[in-house]
């Protein structure tokens, strides 16, 4: 998977705890020994900042069977670790599209998420105009979400398709109170990426999933 724009976050992480936390969100459940690895450290070492971080209710441990032998430990975060991630003014963005659907009527803020959607689309075609092919402009979206705070990167898989992933949404909170957000950042995709391209949302961060994942496949022998 590419890791551009991985770095270009909201949240950088510094103490070993946060760059745990940092581990967990980005690559998903991970063994004490795995984390240790990531961060250059002991198995044993990894493991008391994880029970650090148990006890302040941001990760849990799950064992995974894999046959004979002993199960393996394996890390998660918790629900109560995402407030340690970027969600710009959660709060007051809940508020403020509460306020505008009561008093306003639900066709304004339809109107306010057009209006967002169209100057992300306008924003993302410019930066991606010089993008030659499917893969160059998949990449390209991959560093621009990502410096919005989305983490974003993406693979190619063995069937030819593109995935691009999110490892965090930093307007969740908002997402959640107005879904029309998740869909007309899901219009924007399809429209940057070009005509002949199917792109299909295959994970759901408010919908309970880890992270947002999109297959991208060319569905035309006119796109690179």
């Amino acid at each position: 998977m590419s890791s551009s724009g991985l770095e270009n976050t909201a949240w950088s992480p510094r103490s070993p705890g946060e760059r745990i936390l940092m581990a967990l969100k980005m690559h998903g459940s991970l063994s004490a020994s795995a984390i240790g690895a990531r961060l250059g450290t002991t198995s044993e070492a990894a493991r008391q900042q994880l029970l650090r971080l148990a006890e302040e209710g941001l990760v849990e441990a799950r064992s995974l069977s894999a046959g004979v032998g002993r199960p393996t430990q394996l890390w998660a975060l918790t629900p109560a670790a995402q407030s340690r991630f970027p969600d710009t003014h959660a709060a007051l963005t809940v508020q403020l599209l509460d306020i505008i659907s009561n008093h306003l009527g639900d066709a304004a803020l339809d109107a306010i998420i057009s209006v967002r959607e169209a100057d992300t689309r306008a924003g993302y075609h410019a930066a991606m105009e010089d993008a030659p092919d499917l893969k160059s402009r998949v990449a390209a979206l991959a560093e621009l979400r990502s410096r919005e705070g989305y983490m974003a990167a993406w693979s190619e898989e063995p069937d030819g398709s593109l995935l691009l992933v999110e490892n965090h949404c930093p307007i969740c909170a908002a997402a959640t109170a107005c879904q029309g957000f998740c869909r007309a950042e899901l219009d924007v995709f399809r429209s940057v990426l070009g005509d002949g391209v199917s792109v299909e949302r295959t994970e759901h961060i408010v919908s309970g999933g880890r992270r947002c994942s999109y297959t991208i496949k060319a569905i035309s022998n006119a796109i690179a």
